[in-house]
């Protein structure tokens, strides 16, 4: 296994990043081929999904259902006060796994990765596990 690391900063407390491009680049980097990509969020009140990625408003309405589910102000009792945040980073989760062609992921058409903030602005570590197929 060949492991690899980027950053992200984020610049509200809820905000979706587009990782696609980043993910391929450390690929490379780690000369991958064929096999399996792991991506990993070792944050808890952070996640990585799959999603469609060519229309922003995807993001807009994931943040506001996510938001009206799961609302920052709700009673909660964890300590912090970024319950909420923890709930949607649970919900979405911490980690995805896309095959990977010819070095990079193979993503359906519309599909791109997403990094899931919920409790930023921060800088956030993401990891990409490649294993050779």
């Amino acid at each position: 296994m060949k492991v690899g690391r980027f950053q992200v900063e984020t610049e509200s407390r809820a905000q979706i990043v587009l990782v696609r491009e980043r993910v391929d680049e450390i690929l490379g980097r780690l000369e991958a081929a064929d096999g399996l990509c792991h991506l990993w969020c070792p944050h808890t009140t952070a996640a990585l999904t799959v999603n469609e990625g060519w229309d922003p408003d995807v993001q807009t309405d994931l943040l506001a259902r996510l938001e009206a589910t799961v609302p920052w102000k709700a009673g909660y009792r964890h300590a912090e006060g970024n319950a909420a945040a923890h709930i949607k980073a649970a919900l979405i989760g911490p980690g995805v796994t896309v095959p990977v062609e010819g070095g990079k992921l193979a993503l359906g058409r519309w599909q791109d990765v997403y990094f899931c903030e919920f409790d930023g602005p921060r800088k956030r570590t993401v990891e990409v596990r490649y294993v050779a197929g």
